[in-house]
């Protein structure tokens, strides 16, 4: 068996998604020097941190952080565009389950009862196979022993991609697309909203206010990266 294994590994080697480099037996997602050096951000500690105040006067939560700055051309940037377009689910469980390892430390964090993956539109959802964020999210639950719900928020509306679109464009965009299934169901819990990249937060701050209609309810929001940094 250990040759078998040994020739599939030469075969078939395992690559490192954010160097390229192969992974060693022991490696897992991404290589121990990609994960050492990842550029963590930690604002988790901090509830007025620079992606918690993006919201400020826009929308009502108890606090929001991301794991890592994502900026072009960075390893950050790499996984995610696997994550997104080259069918690598797997990326986006390992990166929840490492940030799930801090979250769960996170008292901010930890209370929350359910987690929520920002959610695709049902046509984009069929072309791509899945949802990237709920990959992050079932990382998250693992590590964090949180349930993860994908059909308590629908996106009711397919929308343009928000790439190179202006703040005020991305808003308008994304401007009351979403739903929520049965919002009697889930008064006076805490909601743990996750996604893959915040810039603007537009996407955010629309899934936050139809999010709202729960009576009771509270928000907070984690997502794999932050560009707006």
């Amino acid at each position: 068996m250990l040759y078998l294994t040994d020739f599939f590994s030469l075969v078939f080697p395992r690559i490192c998604p954010a160097c390229g480099n192969s992974l060693w037996k022991n490696e897992r997602g991404i290589c121990h020097a990609c994960e050492y050096h990842l550029p963590k951000t930690n604002f988790h500690f901090d509830a007025e941190n620079p992606v918690s105040r993006l919201f400020w006067g826009r929308a009502d939560i108890v606090t929001a952080a991301a794991f890592l700055y994502f900026h072009k051309g960075n390893k950050v940037q790499r996984l995610v565009h696997q994550l997104k377009y080259k069918g690598r689910k797997d990326i986006g469980i390992f990166l929840g389950e490492m940030y799930g390892e801090t979250l769960k430390y996170a008292p901010l964090f930890n209370a929350s009862d359910v987690i929520i993956p920002v959610p695709l539109h049902k046509k984009r959802y069929m072309k791509r196979g899945y949802n990237q964020s709920e990959q992050f999210g079932i990382g998250l639950g693992n590590v964090m022993k949180i349930p993860v719900n994908r059909h308590l928020l629908a996106r009711v509306k397919a929308t343009e991609t928000q790439t190179r679109k202006s703040r005020f464009s991305r808003y308008q965009n994304v401007k009351e697309i979403f739903r929520v299934e049965r919002p009697e169901e889930w008064e006076n819990r805490h909601l743990l909203l996750v996604d893959d990249v915040i810039t603007t937060g537009a996407t955010l701050e629309s899934c936050i206010l139809a999010l709202q209609v729960i009576p009771g309810v509270k928000i907070s929001v984690a997502c794999i990266a932050t560009a707006m940094i």
